[in-house]
């Protein structure tokens, strides 16, 4: 310690006046001392107060520069040290010497500006805001072949890329390029899980995420997981993790998966295709959210569907409905709620089986799976009456759902089931359908669903509560009047803030459970000729019309 002392005396004295010689053998001593005792020797070398000095020497970029970002970077390892560092004005010359020729010069400063703004948000703005990020691409590309340069990058990429504010401007480099270049030549774990990490954040930006499919990375990524799909090693099963998650990320950006597919004919759609049918849970998981990902429009979709897709994700699912693994199920149903959506692939969809298939998770208890279970059912009978008539006539599917409709602790879940329960009566138009409803106990979610925060589910409650009472007002009138519909319609119709559509179809309604003794007497307790007489001078023309016709058929029958 006395070394020290006298180190940073001579220091004090001398300053940047120093000798290159003697400023060497002092900064020496410093870093000895340091690698002694790092926290009381940081504490001594902050209170001498030569932290300034240090900002000089670096800003006059002298031949001790590499020792002095030496220092820095050890001092910065002790959390106290980096505000005093901060203070000390030390960022903006060493993010000058990242422009330096000199190799250790650069490792060093690369070191003292990671740990000076390590874990720290608000410094590691600012280094990006000072144009770090092209200085350091441009150096990974220069000094790949220097193995502590290139950690050091990789490092600082890994910290700067998990902020938001920093995506667009390695959006602007070539990282991709870069990266990627780098990741071909790696062939051990621990060097290509380091790149993995900085992969992982910057594939989260669409732009980046086709640059680095432009630079090669799926191709790479299939590499890895045809070596390591068969391989029962730790590093093998967990890099056949990260390389088919990463290439499931990549699918997420419509420009990039879109140029993987390749209308359909893309090697990468195809290698992922031969995923499902595998014994490796991953890969099947991977596979599945990867046809998912590219069924993200209604060309795509079709295509899939026309090239027997489907056929591959049933029998995927048949292989997991007893003790099933539950992220493949919920992917795969994902996958077949997405092919659902364009109106040519129902009917073939239908017929291909996969409400039979999808039917045997109903005794699922997993939230995600039930969710995804429900969605599916519900894009396939869109507009397909006799396929909304069949599956509304199925009791057990029917009581899943109004019991279903309950979950408030899944609101996912519980939304999905009120709009399937509703979407059986709407497409199907069936009594068969309306009377099964009612038996489960369902018409009392549906009063319910008209409440929602959502237009869209409000309407279609509405329409189907509309049809009920049309088909089969006698067999719901009961649950109609306990579930107080009369109440909730005469608060949708007083609501100024209710939709047109809204106020539309509570009309049609009111004049449909006229037909009911009991509901008709609900009506009249309430002042309704009053509400829809205002609304005779709606905006809306179809609600303005709708209002006289309510308003003559209230009239007439009060």
């Amino acid at each position: 310690m006395d070394n020290l002392n006298d180190a940073l005396e001579k220091l004090k004295l001398t300053g940047t006046e120093c000798t290159s010689d003697k400023l060497d053998g002092c900064l020496d001593c410093l870093l000895q001392a340091l690698g002694h005792n790092n926290t009381e020797s940081s504490e001594k070398i902050q209170q001498s107060g030569i932290l300034q000095l240090f900002a000089s020497i670096l800003n006059s970029q002298s031949s001790c520069a590499s020792k002095v970002a030496h220092i820095v970077a050890e001092i910065a390892k002790n959390e106290l040290m980096r505000i005093p560092c901060v203070e000390a004005d030390l960022i903006p010359p060493l993010v000058q010497l990242l422009h330096s020729k000199d190799q250790e010069v650069l490792l060093q400063t690369g070191r003292a500006l990671g740990n000076i703004c390590y874990d720290n948000h608000s410094l590691q703005t600012q280094l990006i805001q000072m144009g770090v990020i092209p200085i350091l691409v441009d150096l990974l590309a220069v000094h790949s072949q220097n193995t502590a340069l290139t950690e050091m990058c990789l490092v600082a990429f890994g910290n700067l890329a998990e902020l938001e504010s920093s995506k667009e401007q390695f959006a602007a480099t070539n990282v991709a390029e870069v990266i990627v270049k780098l990741f071909k030549k790696q062939t051990e774990h621990e060097k290509r899980e380091v790149i993995f990490e900085v992969l992982a954040p910057l594939a989260e930006n669409d732009a980046i995420k086709m640059q680095l499919v432009e630079a090669g990375l799926v191709e790479c990524l299939l590499d890895i997981v045809q070596q390591t799909v068969n391989s029962e090693k730790d590093d093998d099963v967990a890099e056949l993790k990260t390389s088919s998650d990463l290439m499931v990320l990549l699918l997420l950006g419509d420009e990039s998966m879109q140029k993987l597919f390749e209308g359909g004919k893309g090697s990468v759609f195809q290698r992922v295709l031969s995923w499902l049918p595998s014994n490796n849970h991953q890969l099947q998981l991977a596979g599945a959210l990867a046809i998912a990902n590219f069924a993200r429009n209604d060309g795509n979709c079709i295509h899939m569907v026309d090239s027997e897709i489907v056929q591959k994700l049933l029998d995927l699912l048949d292989r997991h409905v007893e003790d099933g693994n539950v992220t493949v199920q919920h992917a795969a149903l994902s996958a077949l709620r997405n092919l659902a959506i364009p109106v040519v692939n129902k009917a073939k969809m239908l017929s291909a089986g996969v409400t039979e298939e999808v039917l045997k998770f109903l005794p699922s208890e997993m939230p995600p799976v039930q969710f995804k279970l429900l969605g599916t059912l519900r894009m396939l009978i869109d507009a397909q009456a006799e396929a909304a008539e069949q599956l509304g006539k199925n009791e057990k599917l029917v009581e899943r759902l109004v019991e279903w409709c309950e979950a408030k602790d899944h609101a996912g879940v519980m939304g999905e089931s009120n709009r399937l329960l509703s979407a059986l009566i709407r497409h199907s138009k069936s009594k068969d359908v309306i009377r099964t409803t009612v038996q489960s106990g369902g018409i009392k979610h549906l009063v319910t669903m008209a409440t929602s925060e959502h237009v869209i589910m409000q309407n279609e409650a509405l329409v189907a509560l509309g049809l009920i009472a049309a088909l089969e007002l006698q067999a719901a009138e009961r649950d109609l009047e306990s579930a107080k519909l009369v109440e909730v319609l005469h608060r949708l119709l007083s609501d100024e803030r209710s939709a047109p559509e809204i106020k539309y179809n509570s009309m049609v309604l009111i004049c449909a459970v006229m037909g009911s003794e009991p509901l008709h007497k609900e009506v009249q307790k309430l002042a309704f000729l009053d509400v829809v007489s205002k609304l005779r001078s709606h905006e809306n023309k179809t609600v303005a019309q709708q209002a006289s016709l309510t308003e003559q058929k209230l009239t007439v029958q009060s």
